[in-house]
């Protein structure tokens, strides 16, 4: 599947300043903020700076540069925000099945509660 970014997305928006975020983590290829309607009591939106649309996209075409930047900044948010203990989940969407809301990549850290199950009969 081909994969077209919208560079009008509301995180490609936060990338370029026009936006503001509430910022847990910078890298040079990851941003890393907290979710402004969040669904636990932690939920932090880690974002490669890339114009990457899911995660397939990103798996297939950013560097290792990239990707070992953004996969480090996830572990690294966990560290920060003290959820080696009692645990977390990280969750990403993708297309219309997926329920991705905005076309950018993008992972939800969830912590803070007993999350209960992923998934609830549609």
């Amino acid at each position: 599947m081909a994969h077209s970014y919208d560079d009008q997305n509301i995180f490609a928006k936060i990338l370029r300043g026009d936006i503001p975020n509430d910022t847990v983590l910078e890298t040079e290829h990851t941003l890393a903020f907290r979710d402004i309607q969040p669904q636990a009591p932690l939920h932090v939106l880690v974002i490669p700076k890339g114009p990457y649309v899911c995660f397939d996209h990103f798996a297939q075409e950013a560097s290792d540069a990239e990707i070992v930047d953004y996969v480090r900044a996830v572990g690294e948010v966990c560290r920060m925000e003290g959820l080696e203990e009692d645990g977390w989940r990280l969750i990403s969407n993708a297309g219309a099945h997926g329920v991705q809301e905005v076309p950018h990549l993008h992972v939800h850290v969830l912590a803070g509660r007993r999350l209960g199950r992923m998934l609830q009969p549609a």
